[in-house]
């Protein structure tokens, strides 16, 4: 979503449910997205595309907080270059995240 103020690119904070502008400080409703889109200086209609698809990997992980057999995975380089990644686990099921040190 582009700032209607500046038409800067915003930034969505989903703590504070706000979209939010980094270069003038401007804040809109996470849920007005689709009005505010709409007033777009050129008058051509903007598209705001809302999804919560999630295209990781699965793997078969017991969660340790709600016991779902179904996990997202992810390799980050959490420690020094010569040291293995980490594998970080979200849970299908409840979100909860653990970690997997190799």
């Amino acid at each position: 979503m582009f700032c209607p103020k500046c038409k800067r690119l915003m930034r969505p904070d989903k703590a504070a449910g706000v979209w939010r502008c980094g270069a003038c400080g401007t804040k809109v409703p996470l849920g007005a997205a689709k009005e505010v889109g709409k007033q777009e200086a050129t008058g051509r209609p903007m598209t705001v595309i809302e999804t919560k698809t999630v295209t990781l990997p699965t793997a078969e992980e017991e969660c340790p907080k709600c016991g779902n057999s179904k996990a997202y995975w992810v390799l980050r380089q959490t420690r020094g270059a010569d040291e293995p990644e980490t594998r970080i686990f979200e849970c299908t099921k409840c979100g909860h995240k653990w970690r997997e040190y190799q």
